[in-house]
């Protein structure tokens, strides 16, 4: 099961920490795990290469571990940001609505 949680401050997504893999199919064929990652990866490289923001992040690969958080962001940079991750998160929850025995999603 992967593990999705999103922090929020003032209606705006400020983190993401997303651990473990889904366990939908073999590794290297799982299609869930691969969907929930492309998004979040596509979210990350959007706030970095596409908006130009510093974003901090981790990924470690074999523990399907990714988290990310936003620096402090001017109004054009919150705006794109917001987006870029409200896009992701639109994804994120459509396939949990799909596949939730393996992503849970918490949103604080």
């Amino acid at each position: 099961m992967t593990e999705v949680k999103i922090y929020k401050e003032n209606g705006s997504i400020i983190k993401l920490e997303a651990d473990g893999h889904t366990g939908y199919g073999v590794e290297g064929e799982d299609i869930v795990c691969a969907s929930l990652s492309s998004v979040i990866q596509t979210a990350l490289m959007g706030l970095l290469q596409v908006a130009g923001i510093n974003v901090k992040y981790e990924i470690h690969d074999t523990e399907g571990y990714l988290c990310f958080s936003l620096p402090k962001l001017n109004e054009t940079q919150r705006h794109d940001a917001d987006v870029i991750l409200n896009t992701m998160l639109c994804g994120i929850t459509d396939l949990v609505e799909g596949y939730s025995d393996f992503i849970e999603l918490e949103v604080k």
